[in-house]
């Protein structure tokens, strides 16, 4: 909620890029500050341009590293299939690579699928999670289970075997919907242009098309279903600390996700951010940054 003593949303990225070499591609990160490790896992469409307003509230004392998933932002597109678990591949080497320990995970959307999946196998090395607007967070046994329901024609069109692929290649429907869809402000030309930048070209759009295709509905596909089912295993009993964060009305998380968080996630604390959709990074990120802090001084000190 914007107050007059709010800082302005910055549309500038001011860190230094970084890149590492996993199974001989390039992934971009940035790494600032000194301490346990933070590592910031943005979703589609979007890169670590995402967390550019939150990672100051936590530089100060822990070390924050946001990447860019493969295929996405400053990292390399190379001819892969981008389903679910090849970013959970290319995610772990990355963070086996830094040699990380005491990691807290904060993602948005699939890329806090991503870091569950990390977490569930690797639930020794994780201190705690944060969620913004997490995807997957269990099977959706039919259409009718998806959040939200008015983007089902959507997503079943980009589900489509003959009309999805083109329609998401000449339309990078996600990224031109950013500004009326699912977004609760007016970006800026600018930060606009941050998000375009990675999919100027509609044959390096096709991640932005595959992941629609890994959201687990129906039972399809059936290797997504299995592996966010195991996932949960591991999740609904583990004591470490959860935040989760939604808005109103929110997207992939309304009231049916958050009554199962709430009946199934323990050590969870919930963080309403207030009136906002799906880019709650976009939407309020000096209050997701702030609570954020707070959150890590609790859990972490």
């Amino acid at each position: 909620m914007t107050t007059p003593d709010t800082p302005p949303i910055g549309a500038a990225y001011p860190f230094e890029s970084r890149y590492m070499t996993v199974k001989g591609h390039r992934l971009h990160y940035v790494d600032l500050g000194a301490g346990d490790p933070v590592v910031f896992l943005h979703g589609n469409p979007t890169w670590s341009y995402m967390y550019r307003n939150i990672i100051p509230y936590a530089q100060d004392t822990r070390r924050c590293i946001a990447v860019d998933l493969i295929g996405m932002g400053r990292s390399d597109k190379p001819d892969i299939g981008y389903t679910f678990l090849e970013h959970v591949d290319y995610v772990t080497r990355f963070i086996e690579q830094l040699e990380l320990d005491n990691i807290t995970l904060v993602g948005h959307d699939w890329g806090m699928a991503i870091g569950l999946q990390y977490a569930m196998r690797h639930p020794g090395k994780i201190k705690a999670i944060a969620m913004l607007e997490p995807q997957a967070l269990y099977p959706n046994a039919a259409w009718s289970d998806f959040s939200p329901p008015e983007a089902q024609p959507l997503f079943q069109k980009l589900r489509d075997p003959a009309e999805g692929w083109p329609f998401m290649r000449d339309n990078s429907v996600f990224v031109e919907g950013m500004t009326s869809t699912i977004i609760n402000r007016t970006i800026s030309p600018e930060e606009h242009e941050q998000y375009r930048e990675p999919f100027r070209r509609p044959e390096d759009r096709k991640p932005m098309w595959v992941f629609p295709n890994q959201i687990p509905i129906e039972g399809r596909p059936a290797e997504v279903v299995e592996a966010v089912n195991a996932r949960n295993e591991w999740l609904t009993s583990s004591p470490i600390p959860k935040l989760l964060f939604y808005a109103t009305p929110g997207c992939t998380v309304r009231e049916p996700q958050l009554a199962w968080c709430t009946a199934n996630l323990p050590n969870l604390t919930l963080s309403d951010i207030g009136k906002g959709f799906h880019h709650l990074a976009e939407e309020n990120p000096h209050a997701v940054g702030s609570v954020l802090r707070r959150w890590l001084q609790q859990v972490n000190d």
